[in-house]
């Protein structure tokens, strides 16, 4: 009988403990935030990170009523702000906004970053997806990716494509065009995609995979060609470009993704409402519009969906980095 009396206790105060921590999280949803929150932004300004930084922050701000703070620290490919966010009190008022390059290709080319992208962070949500396209100079002949392939096996090592440099995104889509089709096109690294479009431009290099926003007046004045769209769909602002799948290359896509993480141990009632201000401002029509404008497509998630895609993406670009035989850093 007392163990019986003695269990009955136990239960009780169980049941107990677990309707306070329900009414706790009840009380933390609807009270936070109560102060600002800062956003990191792992690079510096101006750049696509800081771009879609910003609409992510004037979504939030907008959505819970408290001032969203963009803090730029750029320097280590990324790390040195996704490190702080890493090491941040786990309560919400510390954000992480993050590209693909550090939630899944740095974690590929790099396995002694100070963070870990799978362990260190809670995923909130996704903001948008953005593909490359494929550029050349008008004096290579090859106007379709089946004919780029067709000359690129003709020619092994004669070839060669721009990146913003070793592990960056331009990097790796153009590896990865190299391990699928099982061509030898010579990778050519530059500091940032500015100088690598200038010598496309001149004619110093043979292609590059370019952000497509920025891509488009240099397609439109003709001093660069279109070959194909890097993306699962075709680009409003590119719409008679293909895709490579389009192309004949099935399963190929890369993307760059934007996303808002926060730290690991941050609780779910916190994670649940800044996930629930970002799928409000994403419904916006004039959210939408601005993410188009910078050559994106909006993409909300679940928190646990992106998880499960920088699981994916590691996964994916950890295989390529051995397939092609790259030196990780």
């Amino acid at each position: 009988m007392r163990g019986t009396a003695l269990l009955r206790r136990l239960i009780g105060f169980g049941l107990v403990w677990f309707g306070a921590l329900c009414c706790a999280g009840g009380a933390l949803a609807q009270s936070y935030p109560v102060r600002p929150i800062r956003l990191i932004v792992p690079f510096p300004p101006s750049g696509p990170n800081d771009l879609f930084a910003r609409l992510a922050g004037q979504m939030l701000q907008e959505s819970l009523g408290q001032q969203i703070i963009i803090d730029n620290r750029g320097g280590a490919a990324g790390s040195i702000g996704a490190e702080a966010v890493a090491k941040a009190p786990p309560d919400g008022y510390t954000l992480l906004f993050a590209g693909a390059a550090v939630l899944s290709t740095n974690p590929a080319m790099n396995p002694r970053l100070p963070y870990d992208a799978l362990l260190d962070f809670s995923p909130v949500s996704q903001i948008a997806t953005a593909p490359s396209v494929l550029l050349r100079h008008p004096a290579l002949p090859a106007a379709t990716v089946k004919e780029l392939i067709a000359l690129a096996k003709a020619k092994p090592g004669r070839l060669n494509y721009a990146s913003a440099g070793n592990g960056t995104n331009p990097h790796l889509a153009g590896e990865l065009f190299k391990v699928m089709t099982g061509t030898d096109i010579v990778h050519v690294p530059y500091k940032g995609g500015g100088p690598a479009t200038t010598d496309l431009i001149a004619g110093q290099v043979q292609l590059y995979f370019a952000g497509i926003s920025a891509a488009v007046p240099f397609v439109k004045q003709d001093r660069v060609r279109a070959i194909a769209v890097t993306g699962a769909a075709r680009s409003p602002q590119l719409p008679t470009t293909p895709t490579f799948a389009e192309s004949g290359l099935e399963g190929y896509d890369v993307s760059n993704w934007y996303a808002v993480l926060a730290p690991r141990g941050t609780p779910a009632a916190v994670i649940d409402a800044l996930n629930a201000a970002i799928s409000r401002g994403l419904g916006s029509a004039d959210m939408r519009r601005r993410i188009a404008e910078l050559g994106a497509v909006p993409a909300g998630s679940s928190p646990a969906q992106l998880g499960a895609k920088m699981r994916t993406e590691i996964e994916k670009w950890t295989k390529v980095v051995r397939d092609a035989k790259l030196e990780v850093e």
